[in-house]
């Protein structure tokens, strides 16, 4: 009976020992997300990967330094969207056309302690915000700004093809001589960057003459067709030939005052496309004719899937050129459309792909 007594005791010793092994095992150290050994930040760890859950819930700032516009919409839009895809909550902050109340907005975000921070246009008074938001493991999505920070990534579009794309479409149209009003402001990169094309194409074609130009980031498309309309009175019928507009809705005040004027002998080539400005186009009676542009609800999505892979651990490239089309009312239909329509009928635009990757899979699986 002792024997047997013993024996008894030993199994029991046993099993409260396997017992104790699985409860230390399950109370493992776990991050804030919940995963064991694996940061919510994204950080790189031995096997370099997050589990795609872990990634929900993150709180993205979006700091506007304008939102002016039927372009700024659709491409708050694009960034809606993809952060809710990722369920993710986004938070706006304008800036109200103040570059300094900017900078001060990105480092309210930082001390917010956001998970990941987007900005839209913005120069380099943002650099020490951001180098602040790098050194706090806070990934950092600039789009058009021209900042130089390591760390951050920087989208922009094709700004100088989009520029050669409508001033060469413009100088074939108008057989390579007459006179033009030129629609831009400085102080902004990516105005910067269509300028340079510009004055590139101004000296490589001397019989194309600029006799006014202006601009104003305040009230643009108002500014603009009141300037224009001043412009049309002190140049009248045959001393004007087209228009180039550096941004679209310098474009739409441009064409308003031109078609209130009557003036139809004038074109206008812009930048930039929204549904706004695709109604515009396809009014035969509008003398906007023609754009380059790249969706704007495209650029939101793509500048939140670059900020999903930092979160997740990954190293993009930190350069992100996002490729423009070309947008002529020839190639549309006279039914009235939309810009996701626009794919339809213009080669490249819309839908893409850049910056997706095959684990982002998971989110449209796991709602």
């Amino acid at each position: 009976m002792n024997i047997q007594k013993n024996k008894k005791l030993g199994l029991g010793a046993m099993m409260l020992l396997v017992l104790v092994l699985l409860v230390t095992a399950c109370g493992a150290p776990k991050t804030e997300s919940g995963a064991q050994g694996t940061s919510s930040t994204g950080s790189n760890t031995t096997d370099a990967k997050t589990d795609s859950l872990n990634l929900k819930g993150k709180r993205v700032a979006l700091i506007m330094e304008f939102n002016t516009g039927t372009f700024s919409q659709q491409y708050v839009q694009g960034v809606e969207e993809e952060v809710k895809k990722f369920g993710g909550t986004l938070t706006k902050f304008v800036a109200d056309n103040d570059k300094a109340k900017m900078a001060s907005l990105l480092d309210s975000a930082i001390n917010q302690q956001f998970d990941v921070i987007l900005t839209d246009h913005g120069d380099a008074l943002l650099e020490t915000g951001l180098k602040k938001a790098i050194s706090r493991n806070i990934p950092v999505i600039v789009f058009d700004a021209a900042v130089n920070v390591p760390g951050a990534v920087v989208l922009s579009q094709d700004d100088q093809s989009m520029a050669e794309l409508t001033l060469e479409q413009m100088k074939k149209d108008i057989g390579g001589k007459g006179n033009i009003v030129k629609v831009w402001v400085a102080g902004f990169a990516p105005m910067e960057r269509r300028q340079v094309a510009y004055d590139k194409f101004s000296k490589a074609n001397p019989d194309i003459k600029e006799i006014a130009t202006f601009g104003s980031a305040q009230n643009p498309a108002l500014d603009t067709q009141s300037k224009m309309e001043a412009v049309l009175k002190q140049y009248p019928k045959g001393e004007i030939t087209a228009v180039w507009a550096a941004w679209d809705e310098f474009a739409k005040g441009a064409a308003r005052a031109i078609q209130q004027a009557g003036r139809t002998e004038i074109k206008v080539y812009g930048i930039d496309m929204s549904d706004e400005d695709l109604q515009m186009i396809q009014d035969p009676k509008n003398p906007w004719v023609a754009s380059a542009a790249v969706d704007p609800t495209d650029i939101g999505r793509v500048q939140v899937r670059y900020a999903y892979q930092k979160l997740h651990g990954d190293n993009p490239e930190e350069q992100v050129v996002l490729k423009a089309v070309y947008v002529q009312r020839e190639a549309l239909p006279d039914k009235q459309i939309s810009t996701s329509e626009l794919s339809q009928y213009v080669k490249g635009w819309g839908k893409s792909e850049q910056g997706y990757k095959d684990w982002m899979k998971e989110y449209e699986t796991a709602k």
